[in-house]
């Protein structure tokens, strides 16, 4: 509490002390027994609330002491910049780190400290400060002119209040280096901030980095000549982190003799930046405490760079011997760490020293892992991106030369009974065409392009009804356990394709025991509070479904683990699998708005994990899936259908099976072929059939243009890709449906009747 508020409890005590004193005193004067009794009364009343006043003012005072003491050991040792004040601004203490960088005078206010980096200090003081006022902790982050800050301000009991300021520099996670020169620059080497070292070094304060690097441009982890305070350039050790928003933080290290025959060894052990000197052959000669960090190197271990490090393309001591002969030093690189604990990436630059006549490197580390993390996403999603693109592509073509097969066989097979020789081969010919659908649904379920149809499900349900096919499945040696929440939620999905997950699953997990064990697949409901990140993915806060698959199997490898979804990449020795079943996997969940995670330990096996976002509306309040009922169509129907259709094959068949069915059909190769007959007025068409992707204008363009005159004919749209590949332009088309590719002569003809019908 403020000195005001204890003094005031103080004279609120006092002043009960006198009123009892007071009356006490009337109460000695006062004749009657009854009105003595009752002064008596009152006066110890009062004398009782002053000493519980006073009580409570100590108590409060030691509770306030306790808690300004805390306060201050917790901020005391914070690499940020803390203040404790109370809410007039005046300052109760000041942290080390803030000491040092302000040196606040005895009787300075908050605002009045903070003038020196805020241009409208008193602003951004009360501004905060009334936001506090919600009792919750409140932050914002302020660029000044130097640099950048975000401030925090917690309100205490007792009207006090922590102020911490942290430094950008300090957030990103780069190390305060107040015991190097340090340089903040802006775009084009504008320098907003020096440090005490950085003026002394270079003899006050500078405009540019221009003005004192004389070897432009910076080469972070390079050797540059400093012109400095005047003098003969000097040699400095420059090593630069990006801090954000267009900003560098440089620091430069001295190194202690001018001269191409010293070493860089002014600072070596204590700047804060991996350095590992080493040899023209890659022998360790020294490393700094962050370099050992970093590579995992001990103290007293004779070690070799091509030790712990790879991937550089090629021999790592042609490339030194390069170096330590003057050729292309300055020119970074990167590799990876051979670090059995996690991946690293590092940056490493060479610079050419000579110590006693013979050359040796000194080795500027910069972890590079984030950079190469980004890397590797952008290059997988750009990988994936093509590869779906090119599956799409290639299912649609597919589809098309399936249609066609599955279709002339159709018809065929209208000629011939079971008695026919022939009728076999017709069979074999239409169930491997079949097989061949199935494939190309693969692809396209991999390439998210895959028609869904999709319904409320509760997964229970559904792997319920699948288990004697899974049981089927995996064999007898190998068990099947499923492990059920009884309060899962249901989820929106197509229930074919759920069903392709788990059983793709369940036959990996199967593959992987060829000695036996145990598949264990577990549901339960999962709240996400936070969002969830890792496999270079973000899973958003939500209710979500989850689904485990765990086997006890060989498990995978952790080189191939990332890259078990990609299509055709498969462990299974040749003939054994066609490497689409993750993927496919991979693309149905995607599909499905849900994410898929695999761990995996060699020996132990491989637990796969599948999030799908819970439907939490009611089922009964969604549109309920409409059932056809099963009836038995006409053999033969009536009316005129605008076939469009530009793959030939497709298109006699699909003419001829509507033929025999009754219906008159008109052929067109083209969208633009079609309206010109439809120029005709006399022509008179009840339903258009017609392919969606085709050369020049696609099918919903010439159905819309078709429609300004025929509002009422029907249209039914085919097409090798999924339905949402047109699913904006279908929504403007009323009385259309969607056939997808391949469909038999049945399927058609059956189509084209519900439409007319």
């Amino acid at each position: 509490m403020p000195s005001g508020e204890r003094r005031a409890g103080g004279r609120g005590a006092a002043f009960l002390f006198v009123l009892a004193m007071a009356a006490t005193l009337l109460a000695l004067l006062l004749p009657d027994p009854g009105l003595r009794i009752a002064a008596l009364s009152s006066a110890g009343a009062l004398g009782a609330m002053g000493l519980g006043w006073a009580v409570i003012a100590i108590v409060q005072a030691s509770r306030r002491r306790g808690l300004r003491a805390l306060a201050v050991a917790i901020m005391e040792n914070d690499p940020g910049y803390c203040f404790f004040a109370d809410e007039s601004g005046r300052l109760l203490h000041v942290n080390r780190a803030a000491q040092d960088r302000f040196a606040p005078g005895s009787s300075q206010t908050l605002s009045e400290l903070l003038r020196a980096i805020f241009a409208n200090a008193e602003g951004v003081v009360f501004r905060l400060q009334q936001k506090s006022l919600a009792g919750e902790p409140v932050f914002e982050d302020i660029t000044s002119h130097a640099e950048g800050f975000r401030v925090h301000v917690r309100r205490l009991p007792h009207g006090l209040l922590l102020w911490r300021l942290e430094p950008e520099a300090i957030r990103r996670g780069a190390t305060r280096r107040s015991d190097h020169p340090t340089l903040t620059t802006g775009r084009n080497g504008a320098i907003l901030y020096m440090n005490a070292d950085a003026r002394a070094l270079l003899g006050g304060r500078v405009r540019n980095l221009s003005e004192v690097i004389t070897d432009m441009p910076l080469r972070p982890g390079g050797v540059h000549l400093l012109a400095a305070d005047g003098g003969a350039p000097r040699r400095v050790l420059v090593h630069a982190s990006d801090i954000g928003a267009g900003r560098q933080e440089i620091v430069l290290s001295r190194i202690e003799a001018d001269g191409p025959d010293n070493g860089a060894e002014g600072g070596f052990d204590t700047l804060p930046v991996p350095l590992v000197k080493v040899s023209s052959d890659g022998t360790v000669l020294r490393a700094n405490p962050q370099a050992r960090r970093l590579l995992d190197l001990a103290e007293d271990k004779d070690a070799n760079l091509a030790d712990y490090m790879e991937g550089l393309g090629r021999a790592l001591h042609s490339w030194l011997e390069d170096a330590a002969e003057g050729r292309g030093q300055h020119k970074s690189e990167f590799l990876r760490l051979t670090r059995p604990d996690r991946e690293v990436f590092v940056q490493v630059t060479l610079n050419r020293i000579v110590e006693d006549g013979t050359p040796a490197l000194i080795a500027v580390l910069n972890d590079a892992t984030e950079l190469k993390t980004l890397e590797a996403q952008f290059v997988q999603s750009q990988k994936m991106q093509a590869i779906g693109q090119l599956a799409g592509g290639v299912a649609h073509d597919f589809n098309n030369l399936l249609t066609a097969i599955s279709g002339h066989c159709d018809l065929l097979l209208l000629r011939h009974d079971q008695g026919d020789p022939d009728y076999g081969d017709l069979v074999q010919i239409n169930q491997n065409a079949n097989r061949a659908a199935a494939l190309v649904g693969q692809l396209l379920a991999f390439s998210r392009k895959q028609t869904m149809r999709p319904e409320i499900l509760d997964l229970r349900d559904t792997l319920s009804d699948l288990t004697h096919l899974l049981n089927r499945l995996v064999g007898e040696k190998v068990r099947l356990t499923l492990r059920h929440d009884p309060i899962l939620p249901p989820v929106r999905g197509d229930r074919r394709q759920l069903e392709q997950v788990m059983m793709n699953l369940v036959v990996n997990a199967r593959d992987a025991m060829p000695e036996g064990g145990e598949i264990v697949i577990e549901t339960e409901r999962r709240v996400l509070r936070e969002r969830l990140a890792r496999d270079r993915a973000v899973v958003p806060p939500g209710t979500y479904v989850c689904v485990r698959v765990s086997d006890e199997g060989i498990g995978i490898p952790p080189d191939k683990l990332q890259k078990v979804f990609e299509p055709f990449f498969t462990t299974k020795n040749t003939g054994e699998g066609t490497g689409l079943g993750l993927s496919t996997v991979y693309g149905i969940v995607k599909q499905s708005g849900g994410y898929v995670f695999v761990d995996s330990v060699l020996g132990q096996g491989t637990c796969f994990t599948l999030f799908f976002p819970a439907h939490e509306k009611q089922a009964s309040a969604e549109v309920a899936v409409r059932q056809e009922q099963a009836r038995k169509l006409p053999e033969k129907g009536s009316g005129v259908v605008l076939l469009v259709e530009d793959e030939a094959p497709v298109r006699a068949f699909a003419a001829r099976a509507l033929r025999l069915r009754g219906y008159t059909v008109i052929e067109a190769e083209t969208a633009e072929e079609a309206l010109a007959m439809l120029d005709d007025d006399g022509m008179a068409v009840d339903v258009f059939v017609t392919d969606v992707v085709m050369p020049g204008m696609d099918g919903p363009t010439w159905v819309r243009k078709a429609r300004l005159t025929r509002p009422d004919v029907r249209v039914v749209f085919v097409s090798g890709y999924a339905e949402d590949a047109f699913g904006e332009g279908r929504e403007a088309i009323p009385n259309s449906v969607f056939l997808p590719k391949p469909f038999s002569l049945s399927e058609l003809t059956e189509t084209v009747h519900s439409q007319l019908n």
